[in-house]
């Protein structure tokens, strides 16, 4: 038997004109009130029928986009790739109809990121992409992936651009690991040995596997002895790394080499050095992750890893439309290459 409007309202303790209320999205209805409406949605798998239902199938060329911050360059330029490809080019053969791309900005918060996927379902949205480290967490995990299930069943494409792989999604996989530890080996080679690394929020995918990466060049080194030591966990933004810094120069005053987990990061990790009248790369060499477009034109030029993130952006907008073969097995590597340049140098004698 089909879920009513009455069996929402029910399961979310509020009555049948609140539930619509919620669903239209005309309406004020307090925070708490609109996720209990929107969590029993989910949770009955309701569907808007009748009428709704025509309205609804009308926004099929809806394309729904989730970053964890719009205003951070990293998910900015995946975000404008995707959506540009949602433009169609007359007359071409394949292309099919525009597609309306609508960005989600999460917030990184993990209810946020459901309620979003919750909402596109509803608007039986052609197509969701996922952008960014995933949340590590069983529950949360476990959620995501019973809604790119049942988005993939009712024929939404499902795309991870950055994450890691999913059943019933296709993923274009960032080589955090691999960039990392041929990162840290670049400053291995230089002859650094005393690196201190700032790591990004502990419960994110992306910080794990980029630490690992590093550690996994030092141990491979001989150099892993003060690597927990040597580690700080901070947000992903120039205020992390610049306290971070400091804290890693109360723990070891004679560190040569800090590592940030993204360029923005590294930002910060500059200024803390500089402030405490430490030159780059004389006397602290700085290496960074991502190479956003300021990376180049910061002094000294930063030395990180690029990710390709306009043209992973764009083929994730491709794949989402179908304007793409699938990679084999659903999912493809997205390699990362050094850019050495002047924030790098070998250690003073």
């Amino acid at each position: 038997m089909a879920v009513t409007l009455a069996d929402v309202a029910a399961r979310a303790r509020v009555s049948a004109a609140t539930v619509s209320r919620v669903l239209s999205g005309n309406y004020p209805v307090a925070e708490s009130t609109r996720a209990r409406v929107l969590r029993a949605v989910d949770e009955l798998e309701y569907v808007v029928n009748g009428p709704a239902s025509a309205l609804a199938a009308a926004t099929s060329d809806l394309v729904g986009v989730l970053v964890n911050d719009i205003a951070d360059p990293f998910f900015g330029i995946i975000a404008g790739a995707v959506q540009a490809e949602m433009g169609a080019t007359v007359g071409e053969p394949g292309r099919g109809a525009e597609k309306l791309a609508v960005i989600c900005n999460t917030g990184g918060s993990p209810e946020r990121e459901l309620n979003y996927l919750t909402l596109l379902q509803r608007q039986r949205a052609a197509a969701v992409v996922l952008t960014g480290g995933a949340v590590e967490h069983p529950d949360h995990a476990a959620a995501v992936a019973a809604k790119a299930s049942r988005l993939a069943a009712s024929g939404t494409r499902v795309v991870l651009c950055g994450r890691p792989p999913i059943e019933d999604a296709t993923t274009l996989a960032f080589d955090n690991r691999g960039g990392a530890r041929r990162l840290t080996e670049h400053l291995l080679t230089l002859g650094h040995r005393r690196i201190g690394y700032v790591a990004g929020p502990a419960e994110r995918t992306t910080t794990r596997h980029r630490l690992e990466g590093h550690r996994a060049a030092l141990t491979a080194a001989g150099a892993d002895q003060d690597a927990e030591r040597l580690t700080v966990h901070g947000l992903y933004d120039r205020a992390s790394g610049y306290d971070a810094t400091l804290e890693l120069l109360r723990r070891e005053r004679t560190l040569t080499a800090v590592v940030a987990a993204n360029d923005t990061i590294a930002l910060g990790v500059c200024a803390a050095l500089r402030d405490q009248g430490l030159r780059i790369p004389e006397d602290v060499s700085v290496a960074g992750f991502d190479d956003l477009p300021f990376s180049a034109d910061a002094v000294p030029a930063l030395t990180t890893m690029r990710l390709p993130l306009h043209e992973a952006g764009a083929r994730a907008g491709r794949l989402a439309l179908g304007r793409e073969p699938q990679p084999p097995g659903g999912v493809a590597m997205v390699r990362a290459e050094l850019m050495a340049r002047a924030s790098t140098a070998p250690p003073r004698a």
